[in-house]
């Protein structure tokens, strides 16, 4: 099942105080556990305390019975592109663009779909990359058919939208 999360935090807090989860005097929101159908009807509302721990299946058991009784679960999301099989990375260490993308690498859990090559530790891939992209060419640089992208932000946008769960 998948889902939109919202988090909200300190020192913004108004969703949280909507629905009564935003702890002021702590400057902390609530863990808790608000489920909206497609309708914006409040469904599920559900505390476990600051420091406590959500009961995740029990939490899916109650989404999936919500969305039975709502009009049924979400249709699927429309097939998403992956990355091209020859997707390859180029980073070099200390670079904080790098590590941003990196990041975004891990948080989306899509290491397996591409090659990521280190041109600080391998000669042989900066070699490559000023071949593919010209000498001299800046990291991060994603290269995938013949094509190059070098700005963090824009490669963090294709990632996404290839394994951003929707």
């Amino acid at each position: 099942m998948s889902f939109p999360l919202l988090s909200d935090f300190h020192p913004r807090g108004d969703v949280a105080a909507t629905f009564g989860a935003y702890l002021a005097d702590e400057g902390i929101t609530d863990r808790a556990t608000v489920i909206i159908d497609r309708d914006g009807v409040v469904r599920h509302a559900s505390s476990v305390g600051p420091g406590g721990r959500r009961d995740i299946d029990a939490l899916l058991a109650t989404a999936t019975q919500i969305a039975r009784a709502n009009g049924g679960a979400p249709a699927p999301a429309a097939a998403r592109p992956g990355l091209a099989p020859d997707a390859t990375l180029y980073v070099k260490d200390g670079c904080r663009f790098c590590e941003s993308v990196l990041r975004a690498i891990k948080n989306l859990r899509c290491a397996t779909h591409l090659t990521v090559r280190n041109v600080s530790r391998d000669p042989a891939a900066r070699q490559e990359l000023d071949r593919l992209a010209g000498a001299g060419s800046k990291v991060p640089a994603l290269v995938q058919q013949g094509q190059v992208q070098h700005e963090s932000g824009a490669i963090i946008k294709t990632l996404a939208s290839c394994y951003a769960r929707r």
